[in-house]
């Protein structure tokens, strides 16, 4: 393992909650395959899940000024009053409440998406068509989605450490600061804090280096349900997503997800660039062995653990506020001030941010509207949420009428955490064009250094969507073409193979600098492309050897490796083929389609074999 040692601006830590084995977990979702609340990866049959598990940051790129959204999530099994944030970070920041919509919709937004479309050999007497070949790809169908100081961190110089406190949102924060991590320690413990034994060291490298500690816990009242991301604003240069003290609250391959608006795309600095080798993709099951894919790739040769690849890099109009609803013009804070609180959901249905008209379901548009109506218009007993809201008018006289006041408190919250945070996060789609989303898998011990991001405006984009064609074969074998132009036998039409012999999970490891081309560390091209070759020629593909194929060049690509030289792009190795339609293409033989129609109609029954 190459162990780097950089400094972070900020730091993620500690994310801490009560649960299992010696009374600690990850305050994080326990369902791996959500998808976010408002809107999901398409819907449909075999969709890849956008999986929010692990750690979310959006980190928005300016000069001379960091903003970072991270978003919090606690595992509804632990005491939400328990929980405790940790972050080092170099100067104390401006602190705001984030949009939890925003992180909804980057995900789903850019969530790889893969595709297999059906072609077929026109079967009969002739056997062969003699006009129809492998390839190409039609609109989208089915998606898938240190070393220690020497001190033993506990010498205290008396002094109170608090340096600042301030609250934003559901959260109370406080800023520590002292030379020992002692005294810091101690505080918190004193002030309901959980605490790592174990952490000192890590923390104590942090406080080394000048920085300073915030903590935040939820105030006292709050509960899960009020849970939303925080956002960090600083003067800094430096980007970079915490990990070292991580480790202590974290589990065996975690999932890390940075996103990134700019100018361009955005690229690690001190970590490696990976490009997945695209054959260990099990394209015909749409990719359901893709976190295991990741996960080996990044610990390839010259990865060692220490990179990320690439999911999507493009336009952030890809990012649509209404879509995703986090925010719209109609929602108006001050409509609620001086209202009889009998006409609360009245309002919120007319601005949108609710859905109530049925005393059996009530649709709430924003995560933290449910909790705020519990905040200011409690439900009775014997009630539940959907009875009373949908028809409080019909409940006045068990509506708490000092909780709600005049609905200048509801105004503030919902300005503060719904109505503010949606605002900015249409202003920051608005102002930066590019949106990068990187992605990496890690395990507690290669938590060891901090990494950081810079823009690089001389990288393609990557495409989130990513379509295969499978030509379908008369003897009941199959031939998938992958984006980047590669041919790929697969005996009976399935499962997708798995090759004989070494198979690389990365089919280049390269190092990206501020500008230029990544310079590529390893480059396993030309072994897989012979492996292909083998691998189809002993299956008897192509029919006819001396005649040209459609696999790919042996050359070197750039970072992005799509188009017809065959390389991999930067999540799995190709990019989208420019051909539309139904994903078959003709040489211009006169009657070509309508011979495909026909041979489409003579394989209806022929019986296919999946994964």
């Amino acid at each position: 393992m190459r162990a780097l040692k950089l400094k972070c601006a900020w730091s993620r830590a500690l994310t801490l909650g009560i649960g299992l084995g010696a009374g600690w977990t990850l305050a994080m979702p326990q369902t791996a395959e959500a998808c976010g609340g408002v809107f999901c990866d398409g819907g449909l049959p075999n969709s890849m899940p956008v999986n929010q598990d692990g750690e979310n940051v959006l980190f928005v790129l300016d000069q001379n000024e960091v903003e970072v959204h991270i978003q919090i999530s606690i595992d509804p099994n632990t005491n939400a009053q328990k929980f405790a944030w940790l972050i080092p970070i170099a100067q104390i920041p401006e602190f705001e409440v984030g949009s939890q919509p925003l992180f909804d919709a980057l995900l789903n937004s850019s969530v790889p998406t893969y595709q297999v479309q059906q072609t077929f050999e026109v079967c009969g007497e002739s056997g062969l068509s003699g006009g129809f070949t492998t390839g190409g790809s039609g609109d989208p169908g089915l998606s898938s989605d240190s070393n220690g100081t020497g001190t033993d961190g506990n010498e205290s110089a008396g002094e109170d450490p608090v340096l600042f406190k301030t609250t934003a949102g559901a959260f109370e924060i406080v800023v520590l600061q002292d030379k020992q991590i002692g005294p810091i320690k101690d505080w918190l413990i004193d002030n309901d804090y959980q605490w790592i034994d174990g952490s000192e060291t890590v923390l104590q490298q942090y406080l080394d280096e000048g920085q300073v500690i915030v903590a935040l816990k939820l105030a006292a009242g709050s509960d899960g349900g009020d849970v939303h991301p925080i956002v960090l604003r600083y003067p800094s240069n430096e980007n970079c997503f915490p990990l070292r003290l991580t480790r202590f609250a974290s589990i065996e391959n975690m999932d890390i997800r940075v996103f990134v608006l700019g100018d361009k795309r955005a690229a690690p600095t001190n970590y490696r660039h990976v490009l997945v080798n695209p054959l260990k993709i099990d394209w015909l099951s749409f990719a359901t062995n893709y976190k295991e894919v990741i996960t080996k790739a990044v610990d390839d040769l010259e990865a060692d653990g220490l990179a990320f690849v690439t999911e999507f890099a493009g336009a952030s109009s890809v990012v649509q506020p209404f879509a995703f609803n986090f925010y719209s013009t109609s929602w108006n804070e001050a409509a609620f001030i001086g209202i009889p609180p009998e006409q609360v959901v009245q309002v919120l249905n007319e601005q949108g941010l609710t859905q109530c008209f049925d005393p059996e379901f009530c649709f709430y548009n924003h995560p933290l509207v449910e909790s705020l109506l519990n905040d200011f218009l409690p439900v009775p007993d014997g009630l539940t949420a959907e009875e009373f809201y949908w028809n409080l008018p019909a409940y006045v006289d068990q509506i708490d009428a000092m909780a709600w006041g005049d609905g200048s408190a509801f105004a503030q919250a919902l300005d503060s955490r719904i109505i503010a945070p949606g605002e900015h996060a249409q202003e920051l789609i608005d102002t930066y064009p590019y949106l990068t989303r990187m992605y990496t898998v890690i395990s507690p011990n290669e938590m060891i250094a901090d990494p950081i991001f810079h823009i690089n405006p001389d990288l393609p984009d990557v495409a989130s969507f990513r379509s295969a064609t499978e030509y379908n074969l008369c003897d009941g074998n199959s031939v998938v073409t992958l984006p980047d132009e590669r041919e790929i036998f697969v005996p009976n039409g399935g499962p997708w193979p798995e090759f004989i012999g070494e198979m690389w999970w990365a089919e280049e490891v390269q190092q990206v600098a501020l500008k230029g081309k990544p310079m590529h560390l390893v480059n396993n091209t030309a072994a897989i492309n012979k492996k292909i070759e083998e691998w189809n020629l002993a299956h008897g593909w192509p029919r006819f050897p001396d005649a040209p194929t459609t696999s790919a060049s042996d050359t070197d690509t750039d970072s992005s490796g799509s188009g017809s030289s065959g390389g991999p792009d930067s999540a799995t190795g190709g990019g989208q083929n420019d051909s539309s339609g139904c994903g078959c293409r003709s040489d211009g033989t006169p009657g070509a389609g309508m011979l495909a129609l026909v041979g489409l109609g003579l394989l209806a029954q022929r019986r296919r074999r999946r994964a």
